[in-house]
C-alpha cells in the first residue's frame, strides 16, 4: 500500500505543473497560494464541477420506501 504522504506529493506536483502551465507560476508561487485559491484558479479554468448528487424529488422517495 502506497503512504499517503506519496500520493500527497504526487498530487502536490501534478498540480505545481498545471500552475506553472496555466499561469507561469514557479515553484515557490505555488507553495505560497492557498489550496481555495488553487482551486479556484482550476475551477475558472476548467468551469465548475457539477454535483454529482440525487435530486431532492429521488431523496424523498428513497425516505418514502425506507419508511414504508
Amino acid at each position: 500500500m502506497t503512504p499517503k504522504y506519496q500520493r500527497f506529493a504526487d498530487s502536490a506536483a501534478r498540480l505545481s505543473g498545471q500552475c506553472a502551465l496555466m499561469l507561469g507560476w514557479r515553484p515557490d508561487e505555488f507553495w505560497a497560494a492557498t489550496p481555495a485559491e488553487v482551486s479556484a484558479i482550476i475551477e475558472a479554468a476548467n468551469g465548475p464541477r457539477q454535483a454529482s448528487g440525487i435530486s431532492r424529488s429521488e431523496l424523498t422517495q428513497l425516505l418514502e420506501q425506507d419508511n414504508g
